[in-house]
Order: structure tokens, then C-alpha cells, then sequence
């Protein structure tokens, strides 16, 4: 089997997750990685037995010879990164928000499409066992009417968090709970609820020195008139509370929480269904709130890059989230609900 030659950008938090996947993954492998600290990169390509290290971005594109980019920066770095890759006819993979700007989400979709090349937007608590029984249940119809669902999102961030890096915390590269921590729960919130006709939000910053919200609260109204609500802080003492999805029905109610939707915490409906049998073993036991995830979802983009799938979440799909969080973030500035999809 042909070999895809990944490279990273990025080699802070969430990158051992990428690099600790792809090695498990056959035909495929992280031949070059690349961060503006030095030491960090270094320690990285040691680490992970990578071939070439580099400080510079442009650098590596140049001089390396890849078949896709892993892109794990700040938030707001990621379509100007992604668009460099694409243009140099590279597969993009890039980590939660793919942009802070739906413009520059939608130019990187754009380069992506111009260059025939793949997008793709980590979202890999789609793939947590507890969450694909849940879809699979609103799949079967198993809730009969949906009344609402909720997405909360309750964990501790210290200020010595947000003061490991300038860019935490900030507009212009990072966004706040709402775009980073609460980003997947946006993401599962709207894949099981289903296209959103209009949100509503308030924000505050009551904990930390950061430009940004340290949590906020919002609600949603779905196009099938379900409702769902938003509930997000980074203020839990002292350590991560929950994370979770719970979706009420006229037929069933479902939560699925521990700290990153990773339990069945309630399961019950009015009629059997043998996946009844399966919510024990569904249970995982993460130790941070970035789950196990990583692993299934990077083994669909190389089996895409072989020719083998479909992209379990491009661009496009990516971009559903995002628009959904400006929303909220447009609704707490002005006071007033705001439909989507939004003006840009």
C-alpha cells in the first residue's frame, strides 16, 4: 500500500492526538512537523520519530514533499495555513473551528474546491460509541417528536491556561468558551438536531483576564420547531464537571455526559430496541476532554486519500457549527435573535 505522507503544523496540546493516531494507522505517515518554538518541534520529531522539523511554515511546504497537512494551530491561523497547503495541492486536515470568520471559512472551502483537493474538519466526538447509539436511536425514529436537546459544557480552566499562550483567550486567534472549548458540542448539538432556523444568547467574563467569554449561555430554535438550549463555562471549581448531550422526546429521553460525552448517563424509551443491549458497553473512560476519537476519525481521511470513503466531515459540514456560534456571538452583542443562515 502506497504511503500518504502527512505533515504537521502546530505541535502544542491537541497535536499528540494526531500524532499518536496516525501511527496506528496503516498507509499512512507524519514525515515532518513544524511550530515556531524551536524546542517544542524538536522535542515533537524525537518524540514521534519524525524525519524533518521546521520553524517555518512556508518552509516546509516548499522543500517537503506531502500529500496532506495536519493543521493543529490557533484557531484563527487555520484557513490561511489550509489555503497555503491547497495551493500547493495538499489534503487539508485541520482541528476545531476550521476559522473564527465564516468569510475565511469560506475562502479555504473555496482554495479547496479551486485546487481539487480534500477538505477536512476534525470532529471526532461524532465518533464516541455513546454518540453514535444516540444518532443511530434518532435515526430509528426511536423518540418520535423531539422536544428539545441540550448541549452543556461544564469544565475548569485556570488563568495559567489561558497564560501559556498570548493567543488564548483573544478575538483574533482563539474566540472564547462558546468557539473553542464548546465548538464539538455545537457540532453534535445541530448534527442531531438538524438545520437551525435561529439562536439567541448572552455572554459574560466573569473569571479570568481574557478578551473573550469565559462562558455564555444560548438558545436555539431547529427549522422542525424543536428547541435546544446552550449551556457552556469554563468557571467549574475545581476540576472539569461534564460534558453532555441530552435529547428529549415524546418516546424516549437520552443523556449522554461524563466530561466529553463519553457515558450513557440516562437511556429510556416507551418500545425495546436490541440497542438497548449495547449502552454498557458503550461507556469510555477518557482522561482529558478530547476523548478517543482522533484514532477512527483520521483512519477516514487516509482511507479517503486512498480512494477507499467518503469524508466523514469536510468543509462544508464544519462550517454548520462555526455559523452557528457567530450567530450566538452576534445575538449576545446586539441583545436581539438572530436567523440563520447569517449575513456575511
Amino acid at each position: 500500500m502506497e504511503i500518504k505522507r502527512f505533515g504537521i503544523v502546530g505541535c502544542g496540546r491537541i497535536s499528540s492526538k494526531h500524532f499518536s493516531a496516525i501511527a496506528e494507522i496503516e498507509g499512512a505517515q507524519i514525515v515532518s512537523c513544524c511550530d515556531i518554538i524551536e524546542q517544542r518541534v524538536q522535542d515533537a520529531a524525537r518524540q514521534y520519530g519524525v524525519e524533518t522539523a521546521y520553524t517555518n511554515y512556508d518552509e516546509m511546504l516548499a522543500k517537503e514533499q506531502l500529500d496532506a497537512i495536519l493543521i493543529c494551530t490557533p484557531s484563527g491561523m487555520h484557513p490561511e495555513m489550509g489555503i497555503k497547503a491547497a495551493r500547493k495541492g495538499l489534503h487539508v486536515i485541520t482541528e476545531k473551528p476550521m476559522g473564527i470568520s465564516l468569510i475565511s471559512a469560506d475562502e479555504l472551502v473555496k482554495e479547496c474546491d479551486a485546487h481539487q483537493v480534500q477538505l477536512f474538519v476534525v470532529k471526532q466526538n461524532r465518533l464516541n460509541p455513546a454518540i453514535q447509539l444516540l444518532k443511530q436511536a434518532i435515526d430509528k425514529g426511536r423518540f418520535g417528536k423531539i422536544f428539545s436537546l441540550n448541549a452543556t459544557v461544564r469544565w475548569s480552566r485556570p488563568q495559567s491556561y489561558y497564560d501559556q499562550a498570548k493567543w488564548r483567550g483573544t478575538w483574533e486567534f482563539d474566540g472564547g468558551a462558546f468557539m473553542n472549548q464548546a465548538s464539538h458540542y455545537m457540532d453534535l448539538i445541530q448534527w442531531l438536531g438538524g438545520p437551525v432556523d435561529s439562536v439567541m444568547s448572552m455572554t459574560a467574563t466573569l473569571d479570568h483576564s481574557i478578551e473573550t467569554e469565559d462562558m455564555g449561555t444560548g438558545i436555539i430554535r431547529f427549522r422542525n420547531g424543536t428547541l435546544g438550549t446552550v449551556e457552556v463555562t469554563m468557571n467549574i471549581f475545581p476540576r472539569n464537571l461534564e460534558g453532555s448531550i441530552t435529547v428529549m422526546g415524546k418516546n424516549g429521553t437520552v443523556k449522554i455526559g461524563g466530561i466529553a460525552v463519553n457515558k450513557v448517563e440516562h437511556w429510556e424509551f416507551r418500545d425495546y430496541d436490541d440497542d438497548d443491549k449495547l449502552i454498557q458497553q458503550c461507556d469510555t473512560n477518557p482522561t482529558s476532554v478530547y476523548g478517543f476519537g482522533h484514532e477512527g476519525y483520521l483512519r477516514n481521511v487516509v482511507e479517503v486519500l486512498h480512494g477507499n470513503g467518503e469524508p466523514q466531515t469536510d468543509g462544508r459540514e464544519g462550517r454548520k457549527s462555526l455559523e452557528i456560534i457567530l450567530a450566538m456571538y452576534e445575538s449576545a452583542k446586539n441583545g436581539k435573535r438572530v436567523p440563520l443562515p447569517l449575513k456575511i
